[in-house]
């Protein structure tokens, strides 16, 4: 038996999936979610954590800096046409891009994708827990904020939902981002998006109605008339089978966890069903043994992301305009290795934002020249970028959220002007 806060604790108010197996389904009658004409081609913002802590001097390093190849001698990868294959990607502006991200060049090439350098929160901590509580609620400095950024620009975005997938997360359980009173959901794989029992049978009416009452009477203390929501997801999914899906162009994504988020939010998003708000996560930055250069730990993951992201652009085709993809991560790494051929933890990072609206082909925020007087505490890229700026222009600009203080309580900045007006 299920009590009401065994019941919240383990679905984190996301799609409850009973048992394995089953038959896979999508979205049944997806148009009739959007016949109504209001749920139809929104704009969406695609949102990935990098958890971990990326290495944003190793993403996209700036090449001409002596005092990099100093402080990395064993991680330093070299630029020009004398080091060839083994080069970094040449950006301009004194910027290069790691070679494992190489199939996200030519989006930045096109000036559909930015980076952004130097980004990171005000308030200086070294723990991820913290570091990524500050990032998810948007109130760094302030621990024990009840709602998330993106919960709360889905409450800015001025309508009701059409349907319940107007903020989905395409994770296990749902992330801090999107915690708070507006409607959200979280699954991994829409293959299991149903109630289904441990012997593969569709759990008896009964049982349903059940898992509905208990989650309705829980939900509306928390959620206000959310209570019902996963349920009508449910309701919805009836027809087309996952597996049926064809991405388009070509589109090859990886067989990661990333691969399949960012696969399965092309597949909402082309259904017409009300997407707005997508949260998918990609794992393993926390590169403080052996994280390699041109290949090992950190390689690995650029790989996964890249492909991944690249691919959901290919695969978007005619609903690219409709779409913005930003990344995040919690904090960036030290400019000096340690002992281990790795990175600690250190403060500021950077982060990539695509789009066909975005101020692309450019490395936006400040880098400074990495002697150590330049440096935080004499060790770590500084801050100067804070993460707020860039996230409200984004969702600002994109989803037409006017009301930064709302959207981060608090903070009185000015936006980093990173999409065209």
């Amino acid at each position: 038996m299920y009590s009401r806060r065994a019941f919240l604790k383990t679905s984190g108010l996301a799609l409850f999936a009973a048992g394995v197996g089953g038959s896979p389904v999508f979205l049944a009658r997806a148009a009739q979610a959007a016949q109504q004409g209001s749920a139809n081609r929104r704009r969406t913002l695609v949102t990935i954590f990098q958890r971990g802590a990326m290495d944003g001097l190793m993403a996209v390093p700036p090449i001409e800096d002596p005092y990099l190849r100093q402080s990395r001698p064993n991680l330093y990868i070299p630029a020009g046409r004398a080091a060839g294959d083994q080069a970094v990607l040449e950006l301009g502006d004194a910027f290069g891009l790691h070679p494992a991200f190489a199939p996200l060049l030519p989006l930045f090439r096109e000036g559909r994708l930015a980076v952004v350098h130097g980004v990171g929160s005000p308030v200086a901590t070294r723990s991820h827990f913290d570091a990524q509580d500050y990032m998810e609620s948007g109130t760094p400095g302030r621990k024990g904020t009840a709602s998330g950024w993106l919960n709360r620009a889905v409450g800015l975005l001025g309508h009701e939902p059409a349907t319940p997938f107007q903020a989905v997360s395409l994770t296990p359980s749902l992330p801090k981002s999107l915690y708070g009173e507006h409607n959200a959901l979280a699954v991994s794989d829409l293959a299991m998006f149903g109630l289904q029992d441990i012997g593969n049978r569709q759990m008896s009416t009964a049982t349903q109605q059940g898992f509905e009452m208990l989650y309705s009477r829980a939900a509306a203390e928390l959620l206000q008339k959310t209570g019902s929501m996963s349920f009508d997801a449910v309701k919805i999914l009836s027809e087309l089978e996952v597996e049926s899906y064809r991405p388009e162009n070509g589109a090859d994504y990886p067989r990661s966890p990333l691969g399949s988020a960012l696969k399965q939010i092309a597949m909402l998003i082309k259904a017409g069903v009300g997407l707005e708000v997508a949260f998918a996560e990609s794992g393993g930055w926390d590169t403080h043994v052996r994280q390699g250069s041109l290949t090992g730990t950190f390689a690995n993951r650029s790989r996964d992301l890249a492909a991944a992201i690249a691919a959901f652009w290919a695969d978007l085709d005619r609903y690219q305009d409709d779409v913005v993809v930003m990344t995040m991560t919690e904090f960036g790494r030290t400019v000096r290795e340690n002992g281990s051929a790795g990175t600690d933890h250190g403060r500021a990072s950077c982060l990539f934002v695509l789009g066909n609206q975005v101020r692309g082909g450019r490395v936006h925020g400040q880098v400074p020249v990495l002697a150590r007087e330049n440096l935080e505490d004499g060790r770590d890229l500084p801050v100067t970028t804070d993460f707020r700026a860039v996230f409200a222009d984004v969702a600002g600009q994109h989803l037409r959220i006017d009301d930064d203080s709302a959207l981060f309580p608090g903070w009185s900045g000015r936006r980093l002007s990173v999409l065209k007006s």
